[in-house]
């Protein structure tokens, strides 16, 4: 069988709706915790490397508001309404 990898999209892109394999929730609490995460990493403490065009938000900021826009998007087309959504799509080689 071969192997899986789930792909994770960057706090300045999401997925597509339509391509979207894995939706994991996330309470506030939980983005909490991830904004936490990103402030202990030292490359994404202050001032992304690679911060997408025209988004002065920090890394932080930009990263929950997609969270929070993913839940927001699947909320609208029916599902369960949550704080945030972490979204995954799997890539088999």
């Amino acid at each position: 069988m071969p192997e899986e990898v789930w792909l994770y999209r960057g706090a300045w892109q999401e997925w597509d709706v339509d391509m979207i394999d894995m939706a994991v929730p996330l309470s506030q609490a939980q983005i909490t915790q991830k904004i936490f995460g990103i402030f202990k990493h030292q490359s994404q403490k202050d001032k992304a490397m690679f911060p997408g065009p025209y988004d002065d938000r920090e890394f932080w900021q930009r990263a929950q508001a997609r969270n929070m826009e993913t839940a927001e998007r699947l909320n609208k087309l029916g599902l369960p309404d949550y704080y945030g959504i972490e979204a995954f799509v799997r890539w088999t080689p």
